[in-house]
């Protein structure tokens, strides 16, 4: 069974971060996809009052995995009501233009509203 969820330990994300090449500020968060203890995938993200930043997600070439790992990630977001969702990179931008999540390319801005509605993935 797979399971996505956030993690808490700041020692853990740290760790996730540096298999990124990514250095962590006081914000970030992970979401982290496993089946049983085998990670499949992950999201990077900083989390702030009023919004989120994703920084980085992996599986890139396995659509229906990365948007679930999105849509967790959004998820942490949004449940503390941090409804303005961006992106970093142009990696990024087109993974999630893939999936459908892309609302404005010029602010990098994602959809966080698509969390409430199915998925639009593209399916090759």
């Amino acid at each position: 069974m797979i399971s996505v969820a956030p993690l808490t330990d700041k020692t853990e994300i740290a760790s996730f971060y540096k298999t990124a090449n990514l250095e962590p500020a006081e914000s970030a968060g992970c979401v982290v996809a496993r089946s049983g203890e085998e990670v499949l995938g992950f999201c990077l993200y900083d989390l702030y009052e009023k919004g989120i930043t994703v920084r980085y997600i992996t599986p890139r070439d396995d659509l229906s995995l990365a948007d679930g790992i999105l849509r967790s990630a959004l998820h942490v977001a949004a449940s503390r009501s941090a409804m303005d969702a961006r992106y970093e990179g142009e990696e990024n931008e087109i993974l999630f233009s893939k999936l459908g999540f892309v609302l404005d390319k010029n602010d990098r801005k994602l959809d966080i509203d698509k969390l409430f509605r199915g998925c639009g993935c593209e399916r090759h």
